[in-house]
């Protein structure tokens, strides 16, 4: 069997995914083009929906598919080698969005929290989550564990320059809101009626000032004084919730 251990980036610039719900999310992604499968016959028949009968799968024993991911990964008996999403523009993501809630994250590069953020925006319907190129993590097979096959369903906007993605969010009618311990407003006294961009920072440092600035109001959430702050996925999350039960009442 081929294929060193690594947390998910496989060779040749593919992507190597692990554990059922992201495989089986991937596999029944068209955007995903897909090579190789290694897997047990019990990952297989955990799979929801038949595998065509020409696809590639190389069966495999538990101790070669721990080889394959990261160390104690759970793969769950199934390891999937495919390609990277493609590229999406940002103009497209909020055309289709029908005003559903954007996710702007600043400098969050835990893939761990990435995923647990996809994860969020999915059973929230957001539109997308935009990061910039250079300080987001790499699709990888630990991030999409973590997203739980939301990776295949939330679209993930890369732009190189998040302070003119926010200026464009603007421009297409978003109120656009910044997450931050030290604001004054909480993010329920924050929240319009129109379409929303929550902004949040990387943990401990926060947003930085550039992006602060192009936020139109800073909000916090009303957590106690127990606690200095959230994770920036559970922050998301609440977040999340808050702008879906506005949009309910």
């Amino acid at each position: 069997m081929r294929g060193g251990r690594g947390s998910g980036r496989g060779s040749r610039g593919m992507v190597r995914l692990w554990g059922r719900h992201a495989v089986e999310a991937a596999l029944m992604n068209p955007d995903r083009r897909h090579h190789k499968l290694w897997a047990s016959r019990e990952g297989v028949d955990s799979l929801n929906g038949e595998l065509p009968d020409d696809f590639p799968i190389e069966w495999a024993e538990a101790p070669d598919l721990a080889r394959l991911v990261a160390r104690d990964a759970p793969h769950q008996g199934l390891v999937l080698e495919c390609d990277p999403l493609d590229d999406l523009h940002l103009a497209d993501v909020i055309d289709a969005g029908a005003g559903r809630p954007l996710l702007i994250l600043d400098q969050v590069t835990d893939p761990h929290n990435v995923g647990a953020i996809l994860r969020s925006a999915a059973a929230f319907d957001a539109c997308a989550i935009v990061t910039q190129d250079r300080h987001a993590p790499p699709e990888s097979g630990a991030l999409a564990k973590s997203a739980s096959g939301a990776l295949e369903i939330v679209p993930w906007v890369k732009v190189v320059n998040l302070a003119r993605a926010l200026e464009e969010i603007a421009e297409a009618g978003y109120w656009r809101i910044g997450l931050a311990g030290e604001a004054e407003a909480t993010l329920a006294s924050a929240l319009p009626q129109g379409p929303v961009a929550l902004v949040l920072g990387a943990e401990g440092e926060g947003m930085r000032h550039n992006i602060a600035q192009h936020c139109d109001a800073l909000a916090r959430l009303p957590i106690s004084e127990a606690m200095e702050s959230l994770n920036v996925s559970n922050a998301a999350a609440v977040a999340l919730y808050a702008v879906a039960t506005r949009e309910a009442e």
